[in-house]
């Protein structure tokens, strides 16, 4: 069965011109990247806190000495990608705020 093809104009003459925004548009658009990434962060921090509970932690107290070793309960080699993940939002978020993305 054969079909029909509609030929659509194309090419950069066609693309909608770049458009400047304000500088509130920029400052909010802003706020919602930076608010997306604390976020990210704060949950892989969840996780990471997560992972700890009744091992190292009991409630919001962190106690001096374990019986046994710390052993996250996903692991440590999830556990060490967390940590990195973590570290590259806030350096993420912090970059954003100082201009440098």
């Amino acid at each position: 069965m054969a079909g029909t093809f509609q030929l659509l104009p194309g090419g950069r003459e066609h693309e909608r011109p770049h458009e400047s925004l304000s500088a509130e548009r920029m400052l909010v658009h802003m706020r919602n990247v930076n608010k997306s990434v604390l976020q990210d962060a704060l949950d892989t921090w969840g996780d990471m806190w997560d992972e700890l509970q009744g091992n190292v932690t009991h409630g919001v107290l962190i106690r001096d000495e374990s019986e046994e070793p710390i052993k996250p309960k996903c692991g440590w080699p999830q556990f060490l990608e967390k940590m990195w993940l973590l570290r590259h939002y806030v350096d993420y978020a912090k970059r954003l705020s100082e201009g440098k993305t």
